[in-house]
């Protein structure tokens, strides 16, 4: 079946499906990490274990998005795996520390009644999740401004290098982005005085994310000038930013008409649009480098062997499917209004 094909075909078609994959996990993840981020303005017990309760079935699911994103660039991408790893290593590390925390505070909340344990918990999974998707923001950030790398692709800047005013903006858009998304989704599972609250939550955060995406757009022009010439340079690339323009407007509008689920619809066509343009204007570059271009690696240069790609897309072509089945099939169990019942406190 892939006999036909070329070392340059699979390595595209896996530059798509990384991107699929991770495109898969911000739109998944981000609800629940957007979840987190509103908590601590969000009163009551009661409340706030139900905007656990909303995510808790999900969440661990989500992530499985990101661990097969990650293997999937590993398998078809190493040079870029191990660039990136090795330039972000505190980063990723503490990424990793807030994604634990994230988890055992869901787990570890309701082991004991008295308040000051819940709140601790509550402190925690809220922290986590705002440094989760700002450390994603930053991450995302760097990989379109590009990183020092010599011509071996090692990087060779500091951690603080990594805290430039273009990818600290992006971390911080990234915040606004998901806590958007995750009141959204909060709003299609709660109802009464929790519902109205997280409504009121959702307007300024909307409102500050449209600030921030403006403020990207000119901060973008100016200190990433390859995305301005990608942009002009593809119609297709003018298209999506059209689209993703779209879906912002349609988040506008149906928050407006309370109608939620159009809503979280057009939050989650606006991060397949948002991700769509970054791989585009990236593309075929992985991972840029700046100031040095020539030691960028794209899929050419950085890719696995023809053989490894044609083994690994025969895997993917069954494993992807499972992901996506077992996805779907959580949502559908889990569908509708999260409620409390005896057992839960």
């Amino acid at each position: 079946m892939l006999d036909s094909l070329t070392l340059y075909d699979l390595q595209v078609t896996w530059f798509i499906l990384v991107g699929v994959l991770f495109s898969g996990y911000v739109i998944l993840d981000g609800f629940d990490l957007g979840a987190g981020a509103l908590l601590p303005w969000i009163k009551g017990d009661t409340n706030r274990r139900l905007v656990l309760n909303a995510v808790g079935p999900v969440w661990d699911g989500n992530e499985v998005w990101l661990i097969t994103g990650g293997g999937a660039l590993f398998a078809a991408f190493p040079y870029v795996y191990a660039s990136v790893f090795s330039g972000f290593y505190l980063a990723f590390m503490l990424l990793l520390l807030t994604l634990i925390f994230r988890a055992v505070s869901i787990e570890f909340r309701s082991k004991q009644k008295m308040q000051w344990w819940r709140k601790t918990w509550d402190i925690a999974f809220s922290v986590s999740s705002i440094l989760a998707a700002f450390l994603i923001g930053v991450a995302m950030g760097n990989v379109t401004l590009g990183i020092p790398l010599d011509k071996y692709g090692n990087y060779t800047g500091t951690f603080l290098d990594l805290l430039n005013p273009y990818s600290l903006l992006l971390g911080l858009l990234t915040v606004y982005l998901f806590s958007v998304h995750g009141g959204i989704y909060l709003l299609m599972k709660t109802e009464g005085e929790l519902h109205h609250r997280i409504r009121q939550l959702v307007r300024p955060a909307l409102m500050g994310f449209v600030v921030l995406i403006i403020l990207h757009i000119t901060a973008s022009v100016y200190f990433v000038p390859h995305i301005t010439e990608s942009v002009c340079s593809s119609l297709f690339v003018i298209f999506v930013a059209i689209c993703a323009v779209g879906g912002i407007v349609g988040m506008v509008v149906f928050i407006s008409k309370k109608r939620d689920g159009k809503a979280f619809l057009s939050s989650c066509f606006t991060m397949a649009c948002m991700m769509g343009l970054f791989g585009l204007t990236m593309f075929p570059t992985l991972l840029q480098s700046n100031p040095a271009p020539a030691n960028s690696l794209s899929i050419t240069n950085a890719s696995s062997s023809l053989e490894s790609l044609k083994v690994m897309t025969y895997i993917a072509m069954v494993g992807v499917p499972i992901v996506i089945a077992y996805s779907a099939a959580i949502y559908h169990v889990f569908r509708g209004k999260v409620k409390l019942n005896e057992h839960s406190y």
